[in-house]
């Protein structure tokens, strides 16, 4: 037992030294379950914060736009994808989106995130490109000063593959539009094995990490994401993180100018995903201490190279949020206004969160707090 104990001393020494963990540590971090070690493990992460990026905590005013939940796509995990016709669905008008994005500026948001399903028929002259281009004129246009943050790199390959375009051309097109930096979601865990069950017509591995890396590559920064808490076990969970250490030095070495911003968790919500996948996993809810754990290993695991992580109030409620800002996470996200995709899964957490309730929560934990925008810088 003594020996035991010692290993984990050793590897979480090994990051208060700047060492860099092996995949192998980082496994044996996430299989521990007695409270005692995990709390252990989550100092560690909370001492590693601390040195790396203070203890301020940072939020951000933003607002989700869904444009549509119309998706050709069946994934495992969920609830907001809908058929055309079907009830519930939904479709919004370029008036409907400058309205949620006049909203968003009455109450002084730098941020619009805007993500959608992937509707065939969201076309202008035939190309889905020049209705994507659209939705990012429409806000930019109106609203120069917000920063739009758009269209994870499954919706980069839908719209290449509607159009017959390299990844790059669409990118490109984008960001000359008028993006100005994209979600890295649809990650969702980065081990085609896993993929081939919960998301099996969506991106493999490979090409969300190329399109990942090609938007830095051309001045696009992007966050990280993983969906967690379902099938995948913890050797998946750390090879994701090491997937997404690769992506950020790459960026760094190649001198790209543009890397990933932040990294987020993701806890799978249950409660009305797709039957399939929800009785596979047995819960409508993520357990909150394994969500903290995995919080902790990723701050030690990722070290300097993303360090800023956000915790998922929506997922975990603000309770929880707060939690993991004791486990490692430096920021408590943003405002939202408005959210669909969890909040059609069973989430309990809300779909807006003021802002001075986000401060006072932070308050509340003796931090500080600071806005900041999209990119992390303080305003």
């Amino acid at each position: 037992m003594i020996t035991y104990i010692n290993r984990i001393n050793d590897i979480l020494e090994k990051v208060q030294e700047s060492r860099n963990l092996s995949p192998d540590d980082g496994v044996m971090l996430l299989n521990q379950t007695e409270q005692e070690v995990r709390a252990i493990i989550g100092q560690s992460a909370d001492k590693l914060r601390q040195k790396q990026v203070g203890d301020r905590v940072t939020y951000v005013i933003n607002r989700n736009i869904n444009f549509t939940n119309i998706c050709e796509q069946h994934c495992n995990f969920c609830a907001f994808r809908r058929d055309e016709g079907e009830d519930g669905a939904f479709w919004l008008t370029r008036h409907q989106i400058i309205e949620k994005a006049t909203d968003a500026v009455e109450k002084k948001a730098t941020e619009i995130c805007m993500q959608g399903g992937l509707n065939p028929q969201a076309k202008l002259q035939g190309k889905s490109l020049n209705y994507y281009q659209e939705l990012v004129t429409t806000i930019k246009q109106e609203f120069p000063q917000l920063h739009l943050h758009a269209f994870s790199p499954q919706e980069i390959q839908f719209i290449a593959r509607e159009d017959n375009l390299s990844y790059g051309d669409v990118i490109i097109a984008l960001r000359d539009s008028g993006l100005d930096s994209m979600p890295g979601t649809a990650a969702e865990v980065l081990d085609n094995k896993v993929r081939r069950v919960i998301c099996p017509e969506k991106i493999n591995t490979e090409t969300w990490l190329e399109i990942i890396s090609l938007a830095h590559s051309l001045g696009v920064p992007t966050t990280s994401t993983m969906l967690c808490g379902h099938i995948e076990n913890s050797r998946q969970q750390i090879n994701h993180l090491m997937q997404l250490k690769q992506l950020q030095k790459i960026a760094i070495e190649n001198d790209y100018p543009a890397k990933i911003t932040e990294f987020i968790l993701l806890p799978f919500v249950g409660q009305d995903a797709p039957k399939s996948l929800r009785n596979r996993v047995g819960r409508d809810q993520p357990i909150l201490e394994d969500t903290l754990l995995l919080t902790a290993v990723s701050r030690l695991f990722l070290g300097e190279l993303i360090p800023n992580h956000q915790p998922s109030w929506v997922k975990i409620g603000l309770h929880g949020a707060k939690e993991a800002l004791k486990w490692g996470c430096n920021d408590i996200g943003g405002t939202l206004m408005e959210e669909h995709i969890t909040t059609m899964a069973g989430a309990t957490g809300g779909t807006y969160m003021a802002v001075e309730t986000l401060r006072e929560a932070i308050k509340s934990l003796g931090r500080s707090y600071q806005q900041r925008n999209t990119l992390y810088e303080l305003l």
